[in-house]
């Protein structure tokens, strides 16, 4: 029997929510190769998708994009991407913008390593015969220009980092299965 891991967002507490959209990927949706692995040998490109928001709460002073698979094989999940201090005036990543020498993302941007040691986007590589994974992309408002951290940090004290700042959350929610 397969029990999916808990969402990472629902043990926190509630925030307003906007809108989050994609040009490459969709809400339940396979992710499509460009956005799956090659490094981790899944046979992708690990192209991080276009991104775009809106409707968020006026009081926003930054944004931070994270993708994880919650349902890694690891009882932590697994980061795929995290970066903090977003300008609130950034509100589209185009694709590949999460690239692993950062050109693609806006200036002042701090990229955590994702959780297989490398900066940037990495693409979806869940053990082959596994179950579906869930890929949570999400952008998160913050109340602060800048989470107080750099680049050294793990994803989890980035994520510590953002707690009582995030004042909105939009998520979407691929899925990839070998």
């Amino acid at each position: 029997m397969t029990t999916r891991a808990q969402l990472p967002y629902e043990s926190l507490p509630d925030v307003e929510t906007f809108s989050l959209v994609s040009g490459d990927v969709a809400e339940g949706q396979t992710l499509p190769m460009a956005q799956v692995s090659g490094i981790f040998g899944a046979g992708g490109s690990d192209i991080s998708p276009q991104l775009s928001w809106s409707g968020f709460p006026a009081e926003t002073k930054s944004f931070a994009v994270s993708c994880i698979d919650p349902d890694a094989p690891t009882g932590s999940g697994f980061w795929h991407w995290h970066v903090l201090d977003i300008s609130v005036d950034v509100t589209e990543l185009s694709t590949g913008a999460g690239s692993q020498d950062g050109s693609g993302l806006p200036a002042g941007a701090v990229v955590i390593n994702n959780d297989g040691g490398l900066p940037g986007y990495l693409g979806a590589a869940p053990p082959e015969g596994h179950w579906e994974h869930r890929y949570v992309f999400a952008v998160h408002a913050l109340n602060v220009e800048k989470v107080g951290v750099d680049s050294s940090v793990s994803n989890a004290v980035a994520a510590f980092n953002m707690f009582g700042k995030v004042i909105a959350r939009a998520t979407l929610i691929p899925v990839y299965k070998r």
